[in-house]
């Protein structure tokens, strides 16, 4: 199967970046390609409880609810644990469904995609 990561390097301080991996992800799924989100510095702070409800743009629903769905439709996500370490974010502050991972991840996962898009 046709693998896509999306590695979320931008935060809640930048929220029109926020959007598009999950509405790609979620578009990926429905096209039968495995999509992974990972959220490398400051992306952490997009899966930090109580984050994401604060995030609406326009008329798209909250980032919350865009978050809730990707996971519902299957979409794996990983956090790096020492890019939450670095940001003073606990492993029990991460939104149920995120896997905390180690860093070496994202190196197996990007040598194991298709492809790999940076946000």
């Amino acid at each position: 199967m046709t693998k896509i990561v999306y590695v979320q390097t931008s935060g809640t301080d930048t929220p029109e970046r926020l959007y598009a991996p999950f509405v790609l992800a979620m578009t990926a799924k429905a096209m039968e390609i495995e999509p992974v989100i990972y959220f490398l510095i400051k992306g952490v702070t997009v899966v930090k409880k109580g984050e994401a409800e604060k995030i609406k743009i326009g008329n798209f629903p909250s980032l919350k609810e865009i978050i809730d769905q990707s996971l519902q439709a299957g979409v794996e996500m990983m956090v790096c644990d020492r890019s939450a370490d670095l940001l003073d974010i606990e492993k029990g502050d991460i939104i149920d469904g995120v896997k905390v991972v180690g860093a070496a991840t994202l190196n197996s996962l990007v040598l194991e995609a298709d492809a790999t898009i940076y946000f």
